[in-house]
């Protein structure tokens, strides 16, 4: 299994939106090493689900239940997209003042590649992420 951390803009689509809609197409990247990121997800895989502009909090897990096919909103085949399912939202959210002050989660990709919006994360990562979304 593969851990993954996908950033989302909560006006686009948000954690809400998945909990309300329970699966969802992950479509619309447009960045090259995001789509290598994409083809590289595999059923089963879990994906931290990241709120950005605003709320910079990393807020639900969801899982890869669909691998990569065609995003039908490009026109380029080469642009793909995959299936998420609602697993579930946080007890806490992590911000990203807190991941940047975490030493576990210093090389996370979230913190070096800013732009990235699919990145993978170490399990050792996204289980640091986990407890410190269970911690007070």
């Amino acid at each position: 299994m593969n851990y993954w951390l996908v950033k989302s803009d909560p006006g686009t689509y948000s954690v809400e939106d998945l909990k309300r809609d329970k699966k969802t197409t992950w479509d619309g990247i447009r960045n090259h090493q995001a789509r290598i990121n994409l083809n590289s997800m595999k059923t089963g895989d879990l994906v931290l689900i990241y709120h950005s502009q605003t709320d910079k909090d990393v807020r639900a897990i969801a899982k890869v239940t669909k691998q990569a096919f065609k995003d039908t909103t490009a026109e380029d085949d080469r642009w793909v997209a995959v299936e998420l399912t609602f697993v579930k939202e946080l007890k806490r959210y992590v911000t990203l003042t807190t991941i940047k002050a975490d030493k576990v989660l210093a090389e996370v990709p979230l913190i070096r590649h800013t732009r990235l919006s699919v990145m993978p994360l170490s399990m050792a990562q996204y289980e640091r992420i986990i407890e410190l979304s269970e911690s007070k």
